[in-house]
Protein backbone atom coordinates (compact mmCIF):
# COMPACT_ATOMS: atom_id res chain seq x y z
CA UNK A 1 0.00 0.00 0.00
CA UNK A 2 3.05 2.40 0.96
CA UNK A 3 4.18 2.05 -3.00
CA UNK A 4 0.45 2.66 -4.19
CA UNK A 5 0.13 6.09 -1.82
CA UNK A 6 3.70 7.25 -3.13
CA UNK A 7 2.20 6.63 -6.71
CA UNK A 8 -0.94 8.76 -5.58
CA UNK A 9 1.58 11.31 -4.37
CA UNK A 10 1.04 11.60 -1.18
CA UNK A 11 4.14 10.24 0.45
CA UNK A 12 6.16 12.41 -1.67
CA UNK A 13 8.32 9.39 -2.68
CA UNK A 14 9.07 8.61 1.01
CA UNK A 15 9.83 5.31 2.03
CA UNK A 16 9.37 6.09 5.93
CA UNK A 17 5.71 4.97 7.28
CA UNK A 18 3.52 8.02 7.41
CA UNK A 19 0.66 8.41 10.35
CA UNK A 20 -1.56 11.08 11.29
CA UNK A 21 -3.67 13.44 9.11
CA UNK A 22 -1.19 13.28 6.02
CA UNK A 23 -2.23 9.28 6.22
CA UNK A 24 -5.64 9.84 6.55
CA UNK A 25 -5.75 12.55 3.91
CA UNK A 26 -3.97 10.12 1.37
CA UNK A 27 -6.09 7.63 2.19
CA UNK A 28 -9.27 10.02 1.21
CA UNK A 29 -7.74 10.74 -1.86
CA UNK A 30 -9.85 10.00 -5.36
CA UNK A 31 -6.43 9.41 -6.76
CA UNK A 32 -5.58 6.29 -3.58
CA UNK A 33 -9.22 5.36 -2.64
CA UNK A 34 -10.14 3.26 -5.64
CA UNK A 35 -6.72 1.57 -5.33
CA UNK A 36 -7.33 0.45 -1.78
CA UNK A 37 -10.97 -0.78 -2.76
CA UNK A 38 -9.95 -2.43 -5.29
CA UNK A 39 -7.10 -4.61 -3.19
CA UNK A 40 -9.70 -4.72 -0.27
CA UNK A 41 -12.19 -6.69 -2.36
CA UNK A 42 -9.53 -8.38 -4.23
CA UNK A 43 -8.68 -9.68 -0.67
CA UNK A 44 -11.67 -10.78 0.45
CA UNK A 45 -12.33 -12.74 -3.08
CA UNK A 46 -9.23 -14.78 -2.60
CA UNK A 47 -10.64 -15.31 0.83
CA UNK A 48 -13.90 -16.76 -1.20
CA UNK A 49 -15.80 -13.81 0.74
CA UNK A 50 -17.57 -13.29 -3.03
CA UNK A 51 -20.40 -11.18 -1.53
CA UNK A 52 -17.94 -8.84 0.55
CA UNK A 53 -16.22 -8.31 -2.66
CA UNK A 54 -18.65 -7.24 -4.57
CA UNK A 55 -19.56 -4.80 -2.40
CA UNK A 56 -16.23 -3.25 -2.08
CA UNK A 57 -16.28 -3.56 -5.89
CA UNK A 58 -20.16 -1.81 -5.89
CA UNK A 59 -18.79 0.89 -3.68
CA UNK A 60 -15.91 1.68 -6.03
CA UNK A 61 -18.16 1.95 -8.74
CA UNK A 62 -20.31 4.38 -6.57
CA UNK A 63 -18.04 6.42 -5.70
CA UNK A 64 -15.17 6.54 -7.90
CA UNK A 65 -16.77 5.62 -11.28
CA UNK A 66 -14.33 2.47 -11.87
CA UNK A 67 -15.33 -1.19 -12.42
CA UNK A 68 -12.71 -3.27 -11.48
CA UNK A 69 -13.44 -7.28 -11.84
CA UNK A 70 -12.30 -8.61 -8.10
CA UNK A 71 -10.37 -11.26 -9.97
CA UNK A 72 -7.72 -8.81 -11.16
CA UNK A 73 -4.33 -9.47 -9.66
CA UNK A 74 -2.92 -6.16 -9.95
CA UNK A 75 0.81 -5.29 -8.48
CA UNK A 76 1.88 -2.56 -6.50
CA UNK A 77 1.90 1.13 -6.92
CA UNK A 78 -1.06 1.79 -9.63
CA UNK A 79 -1.77 5.00 -10.41
CA UNK A 80 -5.54 6.13 -11.38
CA UNK A 81 -4.98 10.02 -11.85
CA UNK A 82 -8.72 9.97 -13.14
CA UNK A 83 -11.15 7.04 -12.56
CA UNK A 84 -14.87 8.21 -14.24
CA UNK A 85 -15.96 5.75 -16.68
CA UNK A 86 -13.00 3.50 -16.29
CA UNK A 87 -13.09 -0.72 -16.67
CA UNK A 88 -11.17 -2.96 -15.77
CA UNK A 89 -11.78 -6.61 -16.88
CA UNK A 90 -8.07 -7.65 -17.22
CA UNK A 91 -6.68 -11.19 -15.97
CA UNK A 92 -3.27 -9.13 -14.16
CA UNK A 93 -1.78 -5.40 -14.17
CA UNK A 94 2.05 -5.63 -13.26
CA UNK A 95 3.65 -2.75 -11.34
CA UNK A 96 3.22 0.91 -11.16
CA UNK A 97 0.59 1.20 -14.09
CA UNK A 98 -0.53 4.17 -14.83
CA UNK A 99 -4.40 4.35 -16.05
CA UNK A 100 -6.21 7.07 -17.06
CA UNK A 101 -10.31 7.55 -17.56
CA UNK A 102 -12.21 6.09 -19.82
CA UNK A 103 -10.09 2.93 -20.44
CA UNK A 104 -11.61 -0.44 -20.76
CA UNK A 105 -9.50 -3.58 -20.47
CA UNK A 106 -11.52 -6.50 -21.04
CA UNK A 107 -12.34 -9.85 -22.61
CA UNK A 108 -14.21 -9.51 -26.88
CA UNK A 109 -17.00 -11.09 -26.03
CA UNK A 110 -19.02 -12.11 -22.89
CA UNK A 111 -17.09 -13.68 -20.92
CA UNK A 112 -18.56 -15.10 -17.48
CA UNK A 113 -16.59 -17.54 -16.75
CA UNK A 114 -13.32 -14.66 -16.47
CA UNK A 115 -11.33 -17.42 -18.93
CA UNK A 116 -7.57 -16.27 -18.93
CA UNK A 117 -7.30 -16.69 -22.58
CA UNK A 118 -9.56 -14.25 -23.24
CA UNK A 119 -8.20 -11.37 -20.76
CA UNK A 120 -5.60 -9.04 -21.27
CA UNK A 121 -2.71 -8.72 -19.27
CA UNK A 122 -0.59 -5.66 -18.26
CA UNK A 123 3.08 -5.53 -17.31
CA UNK A 124 4.52 -3.58 -15.30
CA UNK A 125 5.02 0.02 -15.96
CA UNK A 126 2.58 0.55 -18.57
CA UNK A 127 0.77 3.81 -19.17
CA UNK A 128 -2.67 3.56 -20.88
CA UNK A 129 -3.88 7.23 -21.70
CA UNK A 130 -7.34 8.27 -21.55
CA UNK A 131 -10.13 6.35 -23.32
CA UNK A 132 -8.07 3.60 -24.70
CA UNK A 133 -9.66 0.12 -24.89
CA UNK A 134 -7.68 -3.03 -25.01
CA UNK A 135 -9.63 -6.16 -25.59
CA UNK A 136 -8.88 -9.64 -25.96
CA UNK A 137 -6.24 -11.92 -24.96
CA UNK A 138 -3.59 -9.47 -25.32
CA UNK A 139 -0.38 -8.80 -23.88
CA UNK A 140 0.56 -5.24 -22.88
CA UNK A 141 4.75 -5.33 -22.61
CA UNK A 142 6.91 -3.96 -19.95
CA UNK A 143 6.85 -0.23 -20.27
CA UNK A 144 4.51 0.37 -23.39
CA UNK A 145 2.56 3.01 -23.68
CA UNK A 146 -1.14 3.12 -25.23
CA UNK A 147 -2.16 6.15 -26.29
CA UNK A 148 -5.16 7.90 -25.99
CA UNK A 149 -8.42 6.28 -27.94
CA UNK A 150 -6.63 3.78 -29.14
CA UNK A 151 -8.21 0.33 -29.72
CA UNK A 152 -5.83 -2.77 -29.19
CA UNK A 153 -7.15 -6.02 -30.35
CA UNK A 154 -3.44 -7.38 -30.36
CA UNK A 155 -0.54 -7.75 -28.05
CA UNK A 156 2.27 -4.75 -27.83
CA UNK A 157 5.53 -5.25 -27.14
CA UNK A 158 7.75 -4.50 -24.28
CA UNK A 159 8.54 -0.90 -24.57
CA UNK A 160 6.57 -0.02 -27.47
CA UNK A 161 3.85 2.63 -28.33
CA UNK A 162 0.66 2.08 -29.49
CA UNK A 163 -1.78 4.73 -30.84
CA UNK A 164 -5.31 5.25 -32.33
CA UNK A 165 -7.67 4.85 -34.38
CA UNK A 166 -6.62 1.06 -34.35
CA UNK A 167 -3.23 0.87 -32.90
CA UNK A 168 -0.26 -0.09 -34.20
CA UNK A 169 3.08 -0.23 -32.96
CA UNK A 170 4.64 3.06 -33.63
CA UNK A 171 8.06 2.93 -32.04
CA UNK A 172 9.66 -0.27 -30.63
CA UNK A 173 12.59 -0.63 -28.69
Amino acid sequence: MAADLRRARFLGGQTQEVGGLRLAIGLLSPRFAPVFLCRLAYWFHLRRIEPLSKLVSFVNFLFFGIEIATRCRIGKGLFFPHTQGTVIGALSIGDNATIYHGVTLGARDLDLAYSDDKRPIVEDDVLIASGAKIIGGVRIGAGARVGANALVVKSVPAGAVARSPLAEVVEAP
